[in-house]
């Protein structure tokens, strides 16, 4: 069954379907961040049964005036704290924004960027 999702304003739709095949490419690669917020916070801590303020000493890291997921460096990679190579997102209920909304960011809208998430990830279909 195909999963296929467009959204207006970019140059080329997503398969659903290859989340399954893919070991977790968006969530393990070069360094980067993912973002959380309060709201975001309050979620994660609440379905992993721990409170905010340990949630945010032992799952997150402050930059600047924001927070962003840790990551683990496993081998010459960086992937989520969340990401286990057996079941995937850990969180996957209540992952942030950020990870609900790729590949479909507002940097993908620039066509000089297609290439970038086509090598990332396997379900870009470009149009």
């Amino acid at each position: 069954m195909q999963n296929i999702v467009k959204k207006e304003g970019f140059d080329f739709a997503f398969d659903a379907n290859a989340c399954g095949s893919c070991n977790g490419a968006c969530c393990r690669g070069e360094s980067g961040y993912v973002w959380v917020n309060g709201a975001e916070i309050k979620a994660i801590s609440s379905y992993l049964d721990i409170d905010s303020d340990e949630f945010i000493k032992k799952y997150l890291k402050k930059e600047g005036y924001r927070y962003t997921l840790k990551e683990l460096k496993i081998n010459d990679e960086y992937q989520c704290v969340f990401f286990d190579e057996k079941v995937g997102c850990e969180i996957y209920p209540v992952r942030p924004a950020q990870c609900r909304e790729f590949p479909f960011w507002q940097r993908y809208r620039d066509k000089k960027n297609l290439s970038e998430v086509c090598r990332e990830c396997k379900g870009i279909l470009p149009l």
